[in-house]
């Protein structure tokens, strides 16, 4: 079947079979490998894009569902060669060591702050909680997304002086 989607930006059209998960067509048909293959059941949260701006699982979405909608990736955070503040978050607080699934985790960082700019603890936990991280413990990816969110504060303080 043909599908167009828009990711990060860019439409794309592409003719794949009806079975076709989406995240195998972002990384293997597009090449966009910053996502990451890591269960195949929805349990680890890896594989989180935006699919019109909602995090989604993508080992469990149909690239047939991505037909006319937005996806953005981990690749679609930057802004040129600006990081998004989640990501200058991650670098500064540590909130990674082996990085398999910061992708997922920085995307759904994003979607908390979009939504809600001043977290709590327990608020950025619950969000991350669907995310698993065999490396870290969380502590300083839960600082990270703290860092971001203060980090936009000030600079919405900032802009708004």
């Amino acid at each position: 079947m043909r599908i167009t989607l828009t990711v990060n930006g860019t439409e794309y059209s592409r003719i794949i079979e009806p079975r076709l998960l989406l995240i195998h067509l972002i990384r293997d048909e597009l090449r966009l490998t910053g996502s990451h293959w890591g269960c195949d059941t929805s349990n680890c949260g890896a594989c989180v894009l935006w699919l019109d701006e909602t995090p989604v699982k993508s080992c469990t979405v149909l690239a047939a569902m991505a037909d006319g909608r937005r996806v953005m990736t981990v690749e679609g955070l930057a802004a040129g060669t600006r990081l998004d503040p989640v990501q200058e978050g991650f670098a500064r607080c540590h909130g990674l060591q082996c990085g398999f699934c910061t992708p997922g985790m920085m995307l759904t960082a994003r979607w908390l702050l979009d939504h809600h700019p001043d977290p709590s603890e327990a608020d950025i936990r619950e969000a991350l909680s669907g995310q698993v991280c065999r490396c870290t413990g969380y502590e300083n990816i839960v600082r990270a997304v703290r860092w971001a969110a203060d980090y936009e504060a000030a600079q919405d303080q900032a802009d708004h002086s």
